[in-house]
C-alpha cells in the first residue's frame, strides 16, 4: 500500500473530535479539490504488517484511515487485519467509491454533489455514520446530500471551508452557523486541530 504518513494525534473534525487516534494517510486520490490540505505525491510502500507495527507504537487503539482517498487501497481484508490486531477502524472518504462494510465508523465528506447515500442493505458499501460537508458561500446542503433509500440516519455536519483568507473565513463561518440554526438536522464541525495547533 502507498502510505503518505502515519502519525498519532487527536481527531480534529466531526463526531469523534478530540479523540486520541492514530492516522494512516494514504497517498493518491481520484479527485483534486482546490481546498485540500494533503500532499498526495510523496509515499512509501508498506505492507499491512508494516502499518500495524507502526500503529502499535501508539497507546490508542482507534485508527483513522484517511488520505487522499483510502478506498482506492484499503479493503475489507486490511480492515479485518486491523481488527485482529485490536484496533477500532474509522475511515474518512470522499464518497465516490464503496467503503469496506466491516468498518467501525465511516465519515463521508462528499465533494461530488449531489451525494446520494448508499442503500442500507450494504450493496454499495457501508452506509456512512456521519456526513461532513464542506460549507462555503455556494453550498446548498439540503440539495447536496440525498438520503435516498438508507434506513440509517447518520450525523450531519457542516464544516466551514478554510479559504486561507481570514475575512472570507469569518463570513463563511457566520453563514454556516446561520444555516444550521435554520436547518437543525445539521451540526457545526470546526477544524479543531487548526484552532488548537496540533497535526
Amino acid at each position: 500500500m502507498r502510505i503518505n504518513d502515519i502519525f498519532y494525534s487527536l481527531q480534529g473534525e466531526g463526531h469523534n473530535v478530540g479523540r486520541a487516534a492514530s492516522f494512516v494517510r494514504f497517498a493518491g486520490c481520484n479527485l483534486r479539490c482546490p481546498f485540500c490540505d494533503t500532499e498526495f505525491n510523496d509515499y512509501r510502500e508498506m505492507t499491512a504488517a508494516d502499518i500495524i507495527a507502526a500503529l502499535s507504537a501508539y497507546p490508542a487503539r482507534f485508527v483513522v484511515l484517511t488520505g487522499g482517498e483510502p478506498t482506492l487501497q484499503a479493503d475489507e481484508v486490511f480492515v479485518d487485519q486491523l481488527h485482529q490486531a485490536g484496533f477500532l477502524v474509522a475511515m474518512e472518504s470522499n464518497g465516490t467509491r464503496p467503503a469496506p462494510k466491516n468498518l467501525d465508523w465511516l465519515t463521508v465528506s462528499p465533494k461530488q454533489l449531489p451525494y446520494e447515500m448508499p442503500a442500507a442493505d450494504g450493496s454499495a458499501g457501508k452506509v456512512p455514520d456521519e456526513i461532513k460537508l464542506v460549507f462555503d458561500e455556494h453550498t446548498a446542503p439540503e440539495q447536496a446530500v440525498v438520503q435516498g433509500q438508507s434506513a440509517a440516519t447518520p450525523f450531519f455536519y457542516l464544516q466551514p471551508c478554510d479559504t486561507g483568507d481570514a475575512t472570507r473565513n469569518a463570513a463563511i463561518q457566520a453563514a454556516c452557523i446561520g444555516y444550521i440554526k435554520d436547518h437543525p438536522r445539521w451540526r457545526l464541525s470546526l477544524q479543531v486541530h487548526k484552532i488548537a495547533g496540533f497535526k
